[in-house]
């Protein structure tokens, strides 16, 4: 009978996570089978995987996603750092949740059996999940943290990341931004440059993110999509992964974002990088 592309792309990306968990409770109990068994047989390429991806819910795709980053012999630390570098609190508990349910495996566990030193400290401080997540900004310790921080960093031979650790994985993001202008007051330049002359590989990358996240996280997105879609090829799967994984929270302030910054809107980009049943499946989920 052939499979409805069209049908498939207007159901899915007018419908919400909750929706899609419902329809396919409802797949299955009409006809036996899984959902998404049955399209994986019938669709292919970056369509099938963004189809897949819509059908879980954003914290088990994303516990897949990270199983992946660390299953088999490399570790994709870039991916698990931008997994965990991003998220707050709430994210956390759900994804453990899924992670042992769906892989019978301790997040945590696999996260520091798979890093180590200093970059496995900062993974593991991120997912105890104890950000300040209030609003008030205390200006004495932003002046408090900023002075640490330099201490720990530029001040002395040796960056001692334990402060680091600290002030980046668990004050709050508006904290965070009063302590990031009292660093630049306190030792003349800002906190990113500092970072990158103490620190370098996946540690730097790690820092740079939650240092990005915190001055404003949608423009860390819509920088990460620009990424994905210049020069030489189209890397898909961040394409797939921020547009999925976004959709319900904040892929408005993403897209004002990347239009801010980019001057063009994000869809025109998804339109000139992307073809077939896959540009219309993410240009369906932009509108």
């Amino acid at each position: 009978s052939g499979t409805d592309e069209k049908k498939i792309i207007e159901v899915l990306s007018s419908r919400t996570s909750e929706q899609r968990q419902q329809i396919k409770q409802k797949y299955k109990a009409l006809y036996s089978k899984d959902l998404e068994e049955d399209l994986k047989g019938d669709l292919s390429g970056n369509f099938e995987k963004a189809v897949l991806a819509l059908l879980d819910l954003p914290c088990e795709y994303e516990a897949r996603e990270l199983q992946k980053a660390m299953k088999g012999a490399g570790t994709d630390e870039s991916l698990l750092i931008e997994i965990l570098c991003t998220r707050n609190n709430k994210w956390v508990n759900p994804h453990r949740f899924f992670f042992s349910t769906v892989f019978d495996r301790d997040l945590e566990s696999d996260v520091k059996s798979d890093t180590s030193g200093s970059l496995q400290k900062i993974l593991v401080t991120v997912l105890e999940a104890t950000r300040d997540e209030t609003q008030q900004v205390n200006a004495e310790l932003a002046v408090q943290d900023a002075t640490d921080l330099y201490k720990a960093g530029e001040g002395r031979w040796g960056t001692e990341e334990l402060a680091f650790n600290v002030v980046l994985a668990k004050r709050s993001y508006s904290q965070l931004r009063a302590t990031f202008q009292a660093y630049e007051k306190v030792c003349g330049k800002d906190i990113e440059e500092s970072i990158k002359s103490e620190t370098s590989g996946d540690l730097e990358k790690a820092y740079l993110i939650l240092v990005s996240c915190a001055k404003d996280c949608p423009g860390y997105f819509a920088t990460l999509l620009h990424k994905s879609m210049k020069g030489g090829g189209t890397d898909e799967k961040t394409l797939i992964r921020i547009l999925v994984t976004r959709a319900e929270s904040d892929l408005p302030a993403i897209k004002e974002k990347f239009q801010q910054m980019y001057k063009k809107p994000l869809a025109e980009a998804v339109r000139s990088d992307t073809s077939g049943d896959f540009r219309k499946l993410l240009l369906a989920l932009l509108h």
